[in-house]
């Protein structure tokens, strides 16, 4: 149907005549009211937000020479940031002369990984970038919100 044709029906009916897929050949076109279809389309983007999964990166801090009381502390502060849905990034932050033992940085980071193991999946290994060194846990399963 052709587009004057389309317009008038519309007018005689009282509605509008709403372009619902411009990228369509031919553009598809339907005949309703157009204050309901704008209301509609806003419900179903609110529907697609609310349904919209965040997941937070949450970073735990430590030196090479992190204490046992340090590091438990900080371990579940990590428990419970993966517990609730969130990411977790840990890095080893090197300082002067720290530099030159990066395997004790390599060392922690393996024992706050397995120590986490049984609430998160290694997403990125441990990598060292300028003085830090760092990995990225996920959770083994998200929060689901009530």
């Amino acid at each position: 149907m052709n587009s004057s044709s389309a317009l008038k029906q519309a007018e005689q009916r009282g509605l509008d005549l709403v372009e619902i897929a411009p990228q369509a050949k031919p553009p598809v076109c339907k005949i309703i009211d157009y204050g309901k279809f704008t209301y509609e389309q806003q419900k179903k983007e609110k529907l697609q937000k609310k349904k919209q999964q965040v997941t937070v990166l949450k970073e735990i801090r430590m030196h090479p020479n992190t204490d046992t009381h340090d590091f438990d502390f900080k371990a579940r502060h990590a428990e419970k940031f993966l517990e609730d849905g969130n990411k977790v990034k840990i890095s080893v932050i090197f300082k002067g002369r720290e530099l030159a033992y990066k395997e004790h940085g390599q060392q922690l980071i393996d024992k706050f990984v397995e120590r986490l193991e049984p609430f998160s999946k290694v997403e990125q290994e441990a990598k060292f970038e300028g003085r830090t060194m760092h990995a990225i846990l996920a959770p083994l399963k998200t929060k689901k919100k009530n």
